[in-house]
C-alpha cells in the first residue's frame, strides 16, 4: 500500500501511518528500530533497496530523508508505503527550500518511541552541516561511508578527529571477514609475526583501515602496496617458518595459505551494501576497536606526512632521500672531485721530488767538476817543481 501526500505536515504522515497499518490488518508494531536515511534523489532509489533488504532481518521504520535545492519554497511531501516488499514501514519525505536546512524538526515526531534510532549516509556527507547535525543528534548510531567520497583518506582522517561514541563506517564493516580469517589464522598458527603487507586498489579506504588495525594489533610496521583490484586482494603475514597469506584476485574466492599447511579456497565474496547496513543494525553499542583503529590510522597517516616533508625539504635542496638519484649524482660529483684533488697533489708531489732530483743531479756535477779541477790544478802544480829542477840539472 503506498498513500501519496503533497504539502503535507508530520502530523498528517502519523496518522496516514497509523491508517495504513489498520488497514493492512496489523494494527500493533513489532518494529525494533527507526532508520533514517539522507540522501539526495540520485541516491536514494538504491539506498531505499538496501534499507528494504536490511529491514527483512531488522524490521524498522525507515525514514528516507531526500532533500532538494534550497532555492524552492519550502515543501514537504510525503510517501508512506506498507507492505511493499518489507516487514516494516517506508516513508519518503521530501523536503524543499528553507525546510531542507531543518530535518529535524519534521522526522523527530515520526520517530518510534522508546527504540533505537540510527542515521545512515548512504552517499557523501552531506554539504549541510546544519542538517547533518540536527539528525545526528537523534541518533544512537550513525552510519558513513567514506569509500563515497572523493578523497577517502582525507575523509578519513576527518572523521576520526571528530569521531562520537556510535559513530562507524562500512568500509570498515567491509573488513569483518577478513579480519575474522586473519584471527583464525594466528589461532590456528600461533608464530611470531615480523612483517605485513597490504595489497589493494588505489583510494581503497577499507585497505587503509586494514593496515591501521593490522599495525596497532601486531605493533609493528605494515606496509601498503597497489594492486589491480577489486578491493583488497592480498594480505601477507611473514614469519620465521613461512608466510600467512590470503589472496583473493577475484573478488569473490580466496587462497588461504598457512605455513606446513595445504592451500584452502574460502568463500571471501564482496558483499552488498544491504549486507553491511544488516551487519551494522546488529549492534547499537560503540566500536571500540574501530575507534582504536581510528587512532592507528591518525598515526600512520602523521608518520607518513613527516616523511613527505623530508622529502620536499630534501628536493628543494637539490636532492632526494635515501640515496636517491640526485644524492648518488652529488656523491658521485664530490668523489670526482675528491680524485682530481688527489691527482693533482700526487703530480705536485712527483714535479717536487724531480725537480729535487735534478737539482741534487746538478749540485753532485757541479762537486765533480770542482774536484776535477782541483786535482787537475794539483797534478799541474805538482809538475811545475819537477820541470823547475830537471832544468837546473841539465844547466849545471
Amino acid at each position: 500500500m503506498i498513500i501519496t501526500l503533497s504539502d503535507t505536515t508530520s502530523a498528517k504522515i502519523s496518522s496516514a501511518l497509523l491508517s495504513a497499518r489498520r488497514s493492512a490488518g496489523s494494527p500493533a508494531s513489532g518494529m525494533v528500530l527507526t532508520l533514517i536515511i539522507v540522501s539526495d534523489e540520485d541516491e536514494y532509489p538504491a539506498a531505499l533497496e538496501a534499507a528494504m533488504a536490511a529491514g527483512r532481518e531488522h524490521p524498522s521504520r525507515i525514514l528516507l530523508v531526500v532533500t532538494g535545492s534550497g532555492r524552492h519554497s519550502a515543501s514537504l511531501d510525503a510517501e508512506v508505503r506498507i507492505g511493499e516488499g518489507t516487514s516494516g514501514e517506508v516513508v519518503v519525505v521530501r523536503m524543499r527550500g528553507p525546510l531542507a536546512d531543518h530535518p529535524a524538526s519534521v522526522i523527530r515526531p515520526l520517530l518510534l518511541p522508546d527504540s533505537p534510532v540510527v542515521v545512515w549516509w548512504p552517499g557523501s556527507v552531506a554539504t549541510n552541516k546544519l542538517a547533518s547535525t540536527s539528525l545526528a543528534e537523534l541518533s544512537n548510531r550513525r552510519i558513513t561511508d567514506s569509500a563515497a567520497s572523493r578523497q577517502p583518506r582525507r575523509e578519513l582522517a576527518r572523521r576520526a578527529e571528530h569521531l562520537s561514541a556510535g559513530d562507524t563506517d562500512l568500509a570498515w564493516t567491509r573488513l569483518t571477514p577478513w579480519r575474522t580469517l586473519l584471527a583464525a589464522a594466528l589461532d590456528q598458527f600461533p608464530a611470531h609475526v615480523t612483517g605485513a603487507i597490504v595489497e589493494a586498489e588505489r583510494g581503497n579506504p577499507s585497505a587503509d583501515l586494514l593496515a591501521a588495525w593490522l599495525e596497532d594489533r601486531l605493533r609493528l610496521p605494515v606496509r601498503q602496496t597497489t594492486s589491480s583490484g577489486p578491493g583488497i586482494t592480498t594480505v601477507r603475514m611473514t614469519t620465521a617458518a613461512g608466510d600467512i597469506a590470503i589472496t583473493r584476485p577475484d573478488g569473490l574466492l580466496a587462497s588461504y595459505a598457512i605455513p606446513g599447511q595445504p592451500n584452502r579456497l574460502v568463500a571471501l565474496k564482496r558483499r552488498t551494501t544491504a549486507d553491511l547496513v544488516a551487519e551494522e543494525l546488529r549492534r547499537m553499542d560503540h566500536d571500540v576497536v574501530y575507534e582504536a583503529t581510528l587512532d592507528a590510522f591518525l598515526r600512520r597517516s602523521a608518520g607518513t606526512a613527516a616523511k613527505r616533508v623530508s622529502r620536499s625539504s630534501v628536493a628543494d635542496s637539490g636532492g632526494t632521500v635515501d640515496g636517491g638519484p640526485a644524492a648518488s649524482r652529488s656523491a658521485a660529483k664530490k668523489a670526482s672531485t675528491r680524485k682530481t684533488a688527489t691527482k693533482k697533489t700526487t703530480a705536485k708531489k712527483t714535479a717536487t721530488k724531480k725537480t729535487a732530483t735534478k737539482k741534487t743531479a746538478t749540485k753532485k756535477a757541479t762537486v765533480k767538476k770542482t774536484a776535477a779541477k782541483k786535482t787537475a790544478a794539483k797534478k799541474t802544480a805538482a809538475k811545475a817543481p819537477a820541470r823547475s829542477t830537471a832544468r837546473k840539472t841539465s844547466r849545471s
